[in-house]
């Protein structure tokens, strides 16, 4: 590996089906060990209930407000917050109050950003949930 600096506007901007994402650091950059992605979203963003079967993350409110689901528990984070998501646990979050929200995503290990590149290439609108299950089990991750 080697060292990288990443400015505030740099990365890979994807749109996954509304979720609003730059990938700052990918599997390549950090030979598999970690991907870092920055999620920029509106009021009422969210993704449903999923389970990792391969990934642990830690998701990092920057700004707004992010409601949060983990397990049983359900919880909103503000800015500074953040929650450690084990891979094998059910969550979802989504947007809410009135501002958008700036959060950073930490996943490890790498290569979930393969999935998030393939389902931003889906058509715009509502989406093929049966693509959008295909590609996702592809990665070993499901919706609940």
């Amino acid at each position: 590996m080697k060292p990288r600096i990443i400015k505030n506007d740099a990365g890979h901007k994807l749109n996954v089906m509304g979720d609003n994402q730059i990938i700052k650091l990918s599997s390549k950059d950090t030979n598999g060990q970690f991907t870092l992605i920055e999620q920029h979203n509106e009021p009422g963003m969210g993704i449903p209930p999923h389970i990792h079967e391969n990934e642990d993350e830690v998701f990092h409110v920057l700004t707004g407000k992010v409601e949060m689901m983990i397990g049983e528990e359900s919880t909103t984070l503000s800015a500074g917050d953040m929650i450690f998501c084990p891979r094998g646990i059910p969550h979802a979050w989504r947007v809410v109050g009135e501002e958008k929200a700036k959060a950073m995503l930490s996943i490890f290990p790498a290569g979930l950003e393969g999935m998030f590149e393939e389902l931003s290439e889906l058509p715009v609108g509502p989406p093929d949930m049966k693509k959008v299950t295909a590609i996702c089990g592809k990665y070993n991750l499901k919706f609940i």
